[in-house]
């Protein structure tokens, strides 16, 4: 492109960011093709041509709207290796192009027009986001911040919502504690009552929310935090609905992430949470509900951790705050069960202050256990009869939430009560909402209070043919009823799972229960509800729980979901909502086969009998991969690992043609989860076909190497790709060395970076932690695929490095128990595969003492057992 061109570009830009947004398609797609020019062939002149669109209060407002757009997505992108890719690519341009660019856009926030700051205020974070990690930009926050005083009010608005953005944007890390200092200043400042402005104030409280990770110190200072919870407090009374709003959900950010200085404020919180919940509106009493939630989830959180015994020294004692509110709370809370909107039970994604209410009670009985339920008992006992719909609605929404959290001594004689009556409701109330609302409350019954744990059964020989009998009617109910009829009958039957292979009461039900879940498959208006998947999802678990009994009549259902199967892929000319229903049903069935083929496999006679279709099963299996559909090839992939589990050797018949698919799959970067699955499907095979899958593993491995190596693949995928290299060496045993100078290094870089994470956050440390665990199993299913091989001696160079990785795990301190277990196990396999040789590095290696006599004594017997082995392995390792 010209010098020329390029300035004509630069002139008409305005132009063709109009045309981009044309109703003509032909403009529309000319001028995308002419930014995507202008782009490739000189970014720099692009950017700046945006920045200056942005910042020029004389273009037209549609225009410098998506100019910033563009540049904020030249800045980010969702996936994190195309993230990586713009981050270094912005940071390599020009500094002062940069600073040009960076100049327009601040310019950009005292501009008249709305949009346009607003626009420039999302991609300054974005920025910012890149710069300050790297000790860039190290001027923004004064410059930003100096003057803010003197600023006209929009202005002032704008800065305040950069800053929220900002804070979004960037880690607490990136920025010095005198900075936060300012930017808690200029935030807490603007919300206060003395702000005439109200788009200042909400944007300050906004600004607020996103910069209370950054607060850590100031909220250590009693003053600091007295001053930061006085405004916030005030903030929630002002005459703004969405500052109010706002402030609230302030609050609740605070209560989880300094649940721990709470106490001098809560009594003022509750009256002030209290007055929002009665009389302010919907918006601002959801948020109001919602801090006692959270203070509910600590509470839960903290009580599970310590067991709910402290010491005076322990990190995060617990303040029983609901504990002490209960007397005015509960009522509180079961007040806004009162306030149901119409047809809440038929839309799916209803949220309103009845159900924030209900959920808020489940909380409190999972926190506070038996001392809810006298104050919730008079509630129902007043309302379940009464005329009023709302009422016995209200009364069983109550009684379902407690059935969590307190203890079956107290519940169980009320159940035992109330059982009859919600079964009599559920027949016969004339209000859908009331038995939707009773169906749940049954299935809440189910699922925590029945089950072989319990002394005393709630359902007997004397009350299961009616629950049954009233389940069965149900699910030919309206959608929503029979929905949760069919969660009834899922916990009923879950309750039953430990009954064995004798004999489960659900037994002479079975065909029935059977009979009637497949019915509603078949219903017109399944798709409601989502009541086919309920029916499905409970079908496999009376599958799933039944016993050797029932045998018979599962393997009658095996045709009868094929042919189902079957008739989903012979359907043709279908619309795309019509495709998308079919690839849904694809899913269930294959789901559905997936839970029959686990259970018939599981018993050789039934195995036996149910393997004459297995060739069928395949066949129809293969054709749903040529659906367009994630979740139909996920759920193929599953019951495919399923069948070559029960099928064992016999399955290598079926691999020349399935071969393909699994590639395509461990390919599919695109829907990660389908190449999750796969990998996990590629050890299945492994287990039951041994080295009967050597001809297909130089093609599977290349695979995985070729997705460990990719930055595009989704790092959940990692850790099972590490655990399937063990699988194909147990598989193949020494046949593995070829791999061995692909695979050592890779598993060796992955353990480096793996063994020291300081500082990480809780999702990264699982992540690390289920790595870590990935790692430690191809190294356990290498060794023990080379034990008794004439070439263990190909594995020595790599043993002084594996052992280091476990000093450095048991050094950091931060594996969770399947680490260990898997950790303590390696040791074992190393010594037990290397013998002699191994002797005097393990001697040397600091876990093998140390590691090896903490798990001997740890309290998870599975790690005990592991230790036990180790410690044997280890002992003839050194004695040789």
């Amino acid at each position: 492109m010209s010098y020329f061109l390029h300035i004509q570009m630069a002139m008409e830009v305005t132009q063709i960011l109009l045309n981009a947004q044309a109703v003509d398609s032909t403009l529309r797609n000319q001028a995308e093709e002419n930014l995507k020019q202008f782009q490739e062939q000189n970014l720099p002149s692009f950017l700046l041509s945006l920045a200056g669109e942005l910042s020029n209060d004389d273009k037209p407002v549609e225009s410098r709207k998506l100019a910033g757009l563009i540049l904020k997505n030249a800045l980010d992108a969702k996936e994190q290796h195309r993230k990586l890719e713009l981050v270094q690519r912005w940071l390599s341009l020009d500094t002062s192009l940069k600073s040009q660019i960076k100049a327009c856009l601040l310019k950009t926030l005292s501009s008249p027009a709305l949009d346009a700051r607003s626009t420039a205020s999302q991609v300054i974070a974005k920025v910012a986001g890149i710069e300050l990690p790297h000790k860039q930009w190290p001027e923004l926050i004064g410059t930003f911040l100096s003057n803010i005083h003197q600023l006209p009010a929009h202005t002032k608005q704008a800065t305040l919502e950069t800053l929220g953005y900002i804070c979004e944007e960037v880690s607490p890390d990136a920025v010095e504690q005198d900075e936060v200092n300012k930017i808690l200043t200029a935030v807490v400042q603007g919300m206060n009552s003395s702000e005439s402005n109200n788009d200042v104030r909400l944007a300050a409280t906004r600004a607020l929310f996103n910069a209370l990770g950054f607060a850590r110190a100031n909220f250590s200072n009693d003053m600091e935090r007295d001053y930061i919870m006085r405004v916030v407090c005030e903030s929630t009374l002002s005459p703004e609905l969405k500052i109010r709003q706002s402030a609230f959900e302030c609050l609740v950010a605070i209560s989880s992430t300094y649940y721990e200085k709470l106490a001098p404020y809560i009594q003022d919180i509750f009256n002030i949470t209290a007055k929002a919940v009665k009389e302010d509106e919907e918006p601002v009493a959801l948020q109001a509900i919602e801090f006692w939630s959270s203070v509910c989830d600590e509470e839960i959180d903290i009580l599970e951790e310590y067991g709910g015994e402290f010491s005076a020294d322990s990190d995060v004692p617990c303040f029983y705050f609901v504990k002490q509110a209960l007397p005015v709370l509960v009522p509180l809370l079961l007040e806004t069960l009162l306030k149901q909107e119409e047809d809440q039970d038929q839309d799916e994604g209803a949220w309103n202050i009845a159900m924030a209410g209900g959920t808020c009670l489940g909380l409190v009985a999972r926190t506070v256990g038996d001392d809810v339920v006298p104050l919730v008992m008079p509630f129902i006992e007043e309302n379940i009869t009464k005329p009023d719909w709302r009422q016995r609605e209200a009364a069983t929404y109550a009684f379902g939430s407690i059935l969590e959290g307190p203890s079956p001594d107290k519940l169980i004689p009320l159940v035992n009560i109330a059982l009859n009556f919600m079964l009599t409701a559920l027949m016969k109330d004339p209000n859908n909402h009331v038995k939707d609302t009773t169906a749940w409350t049954l299935g809440r019954m189910f699922e925590f209070l029945h089950g072989s744990a319990l002394e005393t059964p709630i359902i007997t020989q004397t009350n299961i043919q009616q629950i049954i009998t009233v389940l069965l009617q149900s699910m030919k109910d309206v959608p929503n009823v029979a929905e949760k009829a069919c969660g009834a009958l899922y916990f009923l039957a879950q309750g039953y799972e430990d009954a064995g292979s004798s004999s489960s009461p659900l037994t002479p039900f079975f065909q029935e229960i059977v009979q009637a879940l497949l019915t509603a498959t078949h219903r017109e208006d399944a798709g409601e509800s989502r009541l086919r998947t309920a029916a499905y999802e409970t079908l496999n678990e009376v599958v799933r729980c039944s016993t050797d009994e029932t045998a018979p009549m599962v393997m009658q259902l095996v045709p009868l979901i094929m042919m189902e199967l079957h008739q989903t892929l012979e359907a043709q000319k279908l619309s795309s909502d019509e495709r998308e229903k079919q690839n849904e049903l694809q899913g269930l069935l294959c789901g559905c086969l997936q839970v029959i083929i686990q259970k018939l496999g599981s018993a050789e006679p039934t195995k036996y009998v149910f393997m004459q279709y297995a060739d069928q099963m395949m066949a129809l299996f293969l054709r749903v991969f040529a659906s367009r559909s994630a979740t139909a090839h996920e759920e193929a992939m599953l019951v495919i690992g399923a069948l070559a589990y029960a099928a064992g050797a016999d399955f290598a018949k079926y691999m020349p043609e399935f071969y393909r698919y699994l590639e395509m799959g461990l390919q599919n970067f695109e829907d990660y989860q389908v190449c999750a699955i796969t990998v996990g499907v590629v050890g299945d095979i492994c287990r039951a076909l041994e080295d009967k899958i050597l001809p297909y593993c130089d093609g599977i491995m290349t695979q995985l190497l070729k997705d460990l190596s990719s930055n595009q693949l989704h790092r959940s995928v990692k850790p099972p790709i590490f655990s399937c290299f063990g699988d194909i060496a147990l598989a193949i045993g020494e046949n593995f060395e070829k791999y061995l100078m692909y695979a050592m290094p890779m598993l060796q870089s992955a353990a480096e970076l793996s063994a020291h994470i300081s500082g990480a956050d809780d999702d990264m440390l699982e992540y690390t932690n289920s790595l870590r665990n990935g790692i430690l199993e191809a190294y356990s299913g290498i060794f023990q695929g080379f034990k008794g091989s004439s070439n263990t001696q190909l594995l020595m160079p790599y043993a002084p490095h594996i052992l280091q990785f476990l000093d450095s795990l048991y050094m950091e301190k931060d594996m969770d128990d399947a680490v260990s277990k898997t950790a303590i196990g390696v040791l074992g396999d190393l010594a037990d595969t290397l013998g002699g040789n191994a002797g005097p590095l393990i001697q040397q290696s600091v876990s093998s003492r140390d590691f090896l006599s903490e798990c001997l004594s740890s309290d998870d017997h599975l790690i005990r057992e592991s230790a036990e082995w180790a410690k044997l392995a280890i002992s003839r390792a050194i004695s040789i």
